[in-house]
Order: C-alpha cells, then sequence, then structure tokens
C-alpha cells in the first residue's frame, strides 16, 4: 500500500459529509498524536487532552496562528482511544455546522497543523490492518454506502456483521481437518500400498458443494447491488408513460392523448419490492415518417436488446394488434428451452443459434375501463407473466412490481436463506478455491498421490485467505480500498 501512500499510525484527516449545506458536517482524524493536534486549535486544549474515550469535549475551533485568536465554529469533539476505535487508534471526530465554507477551514487548519489529507478508504483499510475488521467486514462498509435499496443494505449488513467471514470460517476449518488427516495417512500408513484408497471425501464433497454455493450466490447479491435493467416499451398510448409516473410516483413523463409524445427515453431508479431497477420509458412502437419520432423508436429497440426484463404495454381498450404479436414472437417462445437461462438451441437444419429469450411481462392497462383482451391459444407466444393494472387507479401495481421480483430472482437463482459474496473478487477468489477442491476429488482417480490432494488443499485455503485478507497479494488492498469515498 505504500504506492497509495497508506502510512499506518501516521495522523490524517478527511471531511466525512457531503460538501453541501447541512445541519452537520464532520470531519474525521485518526492516527498517532492525533487528538494532540486537535487541541492545538481548540479552545479547551486540557479538557480535550484529558477526555476519556468515547467522549465527547464541547468548545470552538480557534486557528490561533493569528492575533486575536480567530474562531472559526462552535463544535463537539468525540473521543474515541485505540484499540477500541474504528481504525484500532487513538481517533477524533470534530462535529461542526454543516455549511462548506464551515467544514473546507476546519478541514484546512488541521491539514496546516500537523495533519495528512487521508486517502480513500484509508481509516477503513487501518481498521483492516489493526484487526478490527477482515476484508469482507471493511468491502461490506463501501456496500452499505452504495446501497440503493433497503434489502441490499441488509445484504451488506450481513457481512458487515461478519456472516460472510464466519461461513467462509467454517468452510476453512473442515478442509483443514482433511488436511491433518490426510497428511497423517501420509506419515503413517498402515499400508503404503493403499494410502490412496484411505482417502475419505465425504467432508470434502461437502466443502465442494458449500463452496459451489457461494459461487452461485454471487448473482443474486449482484442484482442486488447494480440493480436490473427493465424497459417499458410497447404501441403508441397504452400508457406507458402513466405507468412509469406511477410506479415512480411523481409526474416525470409527460402524459397526452397525442401518439408520439414520448420521442426518446426517460430513466430512472427504483425499487422493485426491494430490487434496485433502472426503469426506462420509451417511444411508442409504430411506423411514422416524423424523422424524430423514428429515432425515438429504433433507441426503443436498441433498449429492449440491452434490458434484463421488458414490460410490454397494452392498452385493453384497444387489444392486441398484428404489430403486438409480431413483437411477442421475436421476444418470447412458445417452446421453453429457448427460455431456459443460459441455453442455446442450435437448428437441426442449420448452424444457427437461437438467442436465448429474455423475461417479458405482458401487461394489460387501462383495466378500470376495460376488460383485457384474451390472448388466441393458436399464437405461438409465451410471456414470462401476463398482469392486469391500471395506471390511473393503481389497480394491480403491487402484483406488477412482485410479478417482476420473482422473475428476476428465478433468472438470477437468488436464495435469500444464506449471507453470500459481495463483489466480483470474493467471487474469483471462491471460484479458484472450488476449481482446486475440485481437482483433489478427482487426483486420486487419475493416479496422482495423495501430496497432489495435499497441494489442491493449500492451494484452496489459499484462495480462501484471500476473500478474508489473511492471505492478501501484493494489488489486492490497493484494488479493494481505492474504491471507497474520502472520509472511510
Amino acid at each position: 500500500m505504500s504506492n497509495k501512500g497508506y502510512t499506518p499510525e501516521e495522523p490524517i484527516t478527511a471531511i466525512a459529509t457531503a460538501l453541501a449545506p447541512a445541519a452537520l458536517g464532520i470531519v474525521r482524524c485518526s492516527g498517532k498524536g492525533c487528538i494532540e493536534l486537535v487541541a492545538q486549535v481548540f479552545s479547551r486544549s486540557n479538557k480535550l487532552l484529558e477526555a476519556k474515550g468515547n467522549t465527547s469535549v464541547y468548545g470552538w475551533i480557534v486557528d490561533k496562528s493569528v492575533t486575536p485568536h480567530q474562531r472559526i465554529d462552535e463544535v463537539l469533539v468525540n473521543v474515541f482511544k485505540g484499540p477500541r476505535s474504528f481504525t484500532g487508534e487513538d481517533m477524533a471526530e470534530i462535529n461542526c455546522h454543516g455549511g462548506p465554507a464551515i467544514v473546507t477551514e476546519i478541514f484546512r487548519l488541521l491539514t496546516s497543523n500537523g495533519f495528512r489529507i487521508a486517502n480513500p478508504g484509508e481509516f477503513t483499510f487501518r481498521a483492516f490492518i489493526n484487526g478490527k475488521a477482515d476484508l469482507t467486514r471493511a468491502e461490506a462498509v463501501q456496500e452499505i454506502i452504495d446501497a440503493k435499496t433497503n434489502e441490499s443494505r441488509n445484504k451488506a449488513v450481513d457481512r458487515l456483521v461478519g456472516n460472510l467471514y464466519q461461513r467462509i470460517d467454517d468452510i476453512k476449518k473442515t478442509l483443514i481437518h482433511v488436511l491433518a488427516s490426510i497428511e497423517a495417512e501420509i506419515e503413517y500408513p498402515e499400508d503404503e500400498e493403499t494410502i490412496a484408497d484411505a482417502f475419505d471425501d465425504k467432508e470434502l464433497r461437502q466443502v465442494q458443494k458449500e463452496l459451489q454455493s457461494l459461487c452461485d450466490s454471487w448473482a443474486s447479491e449482484k442484482l442486488y447491488q447494480d440493480g436490473a435493467k427493465i424497459v417499458l416499451c410497447g404501441p403508441t398510448n397504452a400508457g406507458k408513460s402513466s405507468l412509469f409516473n406511477t410506479l415512480l410516483k411523481e409526474e416525470r413523463a409527460i402524459v397526452s392523448e397525442i401518439h408520439g409524445t414520448t420521442r426518446d427515453w426517460l430513466e430512472s431508479w427504483i425499487s422493485f419490492s426491494g430490487i434496485p431497477v433502472r426503469l426506462f420509458d420509451t417511444a411508442g412502437l409504430r411506423k411514422t415518417d416524423d424523422v424524430i419520432e423514428q429515432h425515438g423508436v429504433q433507441r426503443t429497440l436498441d433498449l429492449t436488446e440491452e434490458a434484463d426484463l421488458i414490460l410490454y404495454v397494452i392498452d385493453s381498450k384497444v387489444g392486441i394488434t398484428s404489430k403486438d404479436i409480431d413483437f411477442l414472437k421475436e421476444h418470447t417462445a412458445k417452446n421453453d428451452e429457448a427460455n431456459k437461462e443460459g441455453t442455446e438451441k442450435h437448428s437441426a437444419k442449420s448452424n444457427e443459434t437461437l438467442k436465448e429469450k429474455k423475461p417479458l411481462v405482458l401487461v394489460f392497462n387501462k383495466c378500470d375501463i376495460a376488460n383485457p383482451p384474451q390472448i388466441p391459444s393458436n399464437l405461438d407466444i409465451c410471456p414470462s407473466a401476463i398482469v392486469q393494472i391500471s395506471a390511473k387507479t393503481s389497480e394491480g401495481i403491487g402484483i406488477l412490481t412482485n410479478t417482476v421480483k420473482n422473475i428476476l430472482e428465478k433468472t438470477n437463482h437468488i436464495n435469500t436463506q444464506t449471507v453470500g459474496l459481495g463483489s466480483k473478487r470474493q467471487k474469483q477468489c471462491t471460484q479458484n478455491a472450488l476449481d482446486s477442491i475440485s481437482h483433489g476429488l478427482e487426483a486420486p482417480k487419475l493416479g496422482f498421490t495423495l501430496d497432489a490432494v495435499v497441494q489442491d488443499i493449500e492451494d484452496a485455503l489459499d484462495f480462501l485467505g484471500e476473500i478474508t485478507g489473511e492471505v492478501t497479494p501484493e494489488d489486492i488492498l490497493d484494488t479493494v480500498f481505492s474504491r471507497f469515498c474520502l472520509g472511510k
């Protein structure tokens, strides 16, 4: 970490709140002698120096370099003594008024009196190197900051309290037990010719199952972190913009009875029953001579290709038109095999590959004034779900959001019962550990000695150690902590 300037114990400071008008602002300090340095710009220096850990001292931040001394702001300084602090070092947090000018002036005063400006994530890095948090907990700090919904925050909290660390630690304990058993066989065999036959792979297969479960959890966690891309599309005047506004609970899109009102897409983040969704309202699909509207229609088609799920909206009064049928035939399929995730079916007559069909929900709007039409059974279409709503009265909106959530969860094989992996880095390390264990299980069958199995288990332990930070390749820590914001 030296290339980033992460110097342990050196007094550092950073603004920990947004630089915007607010009731409160916080300037955070940590490191050896940090309380003494803050005392130099504090009106009640002796009281601050005498303060015990986990206490607060009232006073003023004062610029003593000028005569008479200039008062900057009335503050409350929270004092923490290492190792009982977030970083494991002595810390001081200055709670001041939240005006940007006040916060920046206090920050400037501290950096002029012995503090170095903290690097991104340096406070959390110090918590890690001082044994206050393993790497999974450290990464969870940034996950909580980035969380877009309560559900994604809850998942990050599970890792912050140590549930992922505990799950990995349990796997490591099993591997260490297996490793000890194998090494005992190698050192003290009853029959040197039958060492491989003495290898009981039951526990190792259980580890393989656990690691596979962890790997599978990444798709779920990624969905709740990054969110899904959902596109509202369909013919003009079907009520897409009205539905967009209803889901957002605000008037974002212009609603009109004039066909072609929406000519470009709008987007906004929204929660679909806890899943963060980037929702797009798009131009209605129709043939038009208007060049600008043509561009809007093409953008709609482009967005549907990138979407994780399509909401195709139809006016219940108008019913299903031939244009709707053409679109639905292209984006859905009767053949269930074409809808299975991760599969590609090759035609027997050609080398062409049928693309995997993405989920599509058929939404019949305006059900408050018209009954939804029946879909003829002879049509070769099979949407993921059919939902009746009224964007005007909000009827069926709850059913729609829950339907979308269930489809996304099914598509991503979500398991809400156990804690999952929180980053791509953790996923790669887990996959490497799984590959090592899988190779170790096959090694005796391929004629390798138990020494080869031992090596595979040791490799797996190293990969799991990378997840928690017990094993730290040179570039890992820079990669993890450089993503953090200042003040964390």
